[in-house]
């Protein structure tokens, strides 16, 4: 490897809005961001989902057929 072309890799901080920290090994600084893995939505469960259907569906309820 050459020497002085790779960014230094560092034990880093990211602290999420709703106040979990972690741990992890980045080339940036203490990072701050808004939404993790405990907090959102996806994760969490409470993420709502709407299931419409699809073209064939809309057409279906549209022409009345079962």
């Amino acid at each position: 490897m050459k020497e002085n072309l790779h960014p230094a890799y560092n034990q880093t901080t990211i602290t999420c809005a709703c106040g979990n920290v972690l741990e992890v090994g980045s080339t940036k600084k203490d990072m701050k961001v808004d939404v993790c893995s405990k907090c959102h939505p996806y994760w969490t469960g409470n993420l709502k989902l709407n299931t419409t259907g699809g073209r064939a569906d809309k057409f279906k309820k549209k022409y009345g057929i079962a």
